[in-house]
C-alpha cells in the first residue's frame, strides 16, 4: 500500500477501439491486507481501450482494520449472504463511510469534477469467501455510495459467477490482459501478492487466460508480525531475511489438498493459519512464511500450459524483498515489479475494478471458464443510481 497521495499514472490509449464507448470510472478496493481503501481513476471501452488517471491511497486506521478483522471472525458462521449481525452490520456502515469519504476526497485532490465520472466500481471488503459452499460476502452499500456521492455504482460483482458455478475470483485478469496487450513477452505471469496471492497466465495469444488464486500472500505474514511484534508487517522483508526456512513446516503447508486441487481454484483468507510455527523465533517464522508465499506462487507453474517467460509482481509483496527474491530463486527467471513494465502495482487492482464495472455496464463478461471455472463467459454486478437531481 502505498503512501497517502495521488498517483498520477500518465497512461496511453491502447489499442484501436471506438473513443465512443469509453466511459469514465473511478475503481474502489478494499483488499484482504486490511491496509485501507485504493482509489483510482480510468478511462476504458471496458476492452483493449485504457487510459490510466491518478491514483490515491487512503490508509484505514488501527480502529478500522479491528473492526474489520472482528467482522471477518464473525463472518465465519455466516449461512447466507444476505446475514448482517450486529458487529457484521455496523461494520459494512463504516465500511461505506469510509469509501464515500474516500472518493470526497479523491475528486477534491486529484481535481476532478463529479460530472466527470459515469460510473464507480466498488469492491467492498470480502468477509468470507467459500465458493465450494455457493457464498461468497462483500460488505458494502452500493445503494449507499450511489446516494452519498451522487454516482452510479456498480458493486457486488462476485455474487454472479459463484451462482453460475464459478470461484468467484479472480476477476482482475481481463484488465491483466488488457493492460498487458502491448508487452512482447509471452507466455507472462502476472501475481498479485496481497493478502491471498493469485495468478494469471496469458498465453501467447492475448485471448489465452488461466487464472487461480496461488496460496497466502501477505496475510500470514502480517498476522504473524503482529501477533509476534505488533508491527503490521515486515517492512522490505527484513525480518524474514535474518530467518532461516524450516522446510518442515513449508512440506506441511503444501500438503495442504488446495495445492493439488486443479483450477480455477479460490481461497480464502483464513485458510491457513499460523499455528504450525508456534516454536520458531519471530524472524525463522517470517523467513518460512515468506518461502511459503514463493513456492506456492512458483508450485502454480504445475497448472500452466506453458512456462511463463516473466513474472510480473503487483500488491503489497512486491516490496518484500525477500519474497521476491525467494520466488526468482524457485522459478529461474526474470521476476520484476509491476513498475518495470509501467503498471501502477499499488493501483492495478483499483483500476481492475473501474475496468469490470464498465464492463458490466455494457454487459461484458467479467470471468470466464479459464479464471474462475464458470461454465460460460459471464458479465456480472449490481448496479445503484443516486436519486434523480431536482429539475430546476
Amino acid at each position: 500500500m502505498a503512501a497517502n497521495g495521488v498517483r498520477q499514472s500518465g497512461g496511453t490509449m491502447h489499442g484501436k477501439g471506438s473513443m465512443s464507448k469509453v466511459m469514465r470510472a473511478i475503481g474502489l478496493m478494499s483488499g484482504t491486507s486490511l491496509d485501507g481503501i485504493d482509489v483510482a481513476y480510468l478511462e476504458t471501452d471496458g476492452e483493449d481501450d485504457v487510459i490510466r488517471g491518478p491514483s490515491l491511497t487512503f490508509p484505514y486506521d488501527d480502529r478500522m482494520r479491528e473492526l474489520l478483522t472482528s467482522a471477518i471472525a464473525d463472518a465465519s458462521r455466516l449461512t447466507s449472504r444476505d446475514q448482517r449481525p450486529a458487529l457484521l452490520s455496523r461494520a459494512e456502515l463504516e465500511l461505506t463511510e469510509h469509501h464515500a469519504s474516500a472518493v470526497a476526497q479523491f475528486l477534491r485532490k486529484s481535481g476532478i469534477e463529479r460530472s466527470g465520472v459515469d460510473i464507480i466500481g466498488f469492491h467492498g471488503q470480502t468477509v468470507l469467501h467459500k465458493p465450494e459452499a455457493g457464498l461468497t460476502v462483500q460488505l458494502g452499500r452500493g445503494d449507499m455510495l450511489a446516494n452519498v456521492t451522487r454516482c452510479p455504482v456498480i458493486y457486488d460483482l462476485r455474487a454472479a459467477d459463484v451462482a453460475a458455478g464459478g470461484q468467484g475470483a479472480p476477476l482482475v485478469p481481463a484488465y491483466h490482459r488488457a493492460v498487458t496487450a502491448k508487452l512482447l513477452t509471452r507466455p507472462v505471469a502476472i501475481v498479485n501478492v496481497g493478502g491471498v496471492s493469485n495468478v494469471t497466465w496469458i498465453g501467447r495469444r492475448n485471448g489465452d487466460l488461466l487464472a487461480f488464486d496461488t496460496g497466502p500472500g501477505n496475510a500470514l505474514l502480517d498476522d504473524w508480525m503482529m501477533r509476534r511484534t505488533g508491527s503490521r508487517m515486515d517492512n522490505d522483508g527484513l525480518t524474514a531475511g535474518r530467518g532461516r526456512v524450516d522446510e518442515d513446516v513449508i512440506r506441511f503447508y503444501l500438503s495442504h489438498s488446495y495445492f493439488a486441487a486443479q483450477p480455477p481454484k479460490s481461497l480464502d483468507r483464513n485458510s491457513f493459519s499460523t499455528d504450525p510455527m508456534d516454536s520458531l523465533s519471530t524472524e525463522d517464522g517470517a523467513a518460512t512464511l515468506a518461502a511459503f508465499t514463493a513456492q506456492a506462487i512458483a508450485k502454480s507453474r504445475e497448472h500452466m500450459p506453458a512456462e511463463p517467460e516473466l513474472w510480473i509482481v503487483l500488491g503489497g509483496g512486491r516490496r518484500n524483498r525477500t519474497i521476491m527474491r525467494m520466488l526468482a530463486e524457485r522459478v529461474h527467471c526474470a521476476v520484476v515489479p509491476a513498475e518495470a513494465v509501467g503498471i501502477d502495482g499499488d493501483s492495478a487492482e483499483a483500476e481492475a475494478w473501474a475496468y469490470l464495472a464498465v464492463r458490466s455496464v455494457r454487459g461484458l463478461p467479467i470471468t470466464f471458464p479459464g479464471t474462475t471455472g464458470v461454465s460460460r463467459p459471464t458479465s456480472g454486478g449490481v448496479r445503484a443510481d443516486p436519486p434523480a437531481e431536482p429539475a430546476h
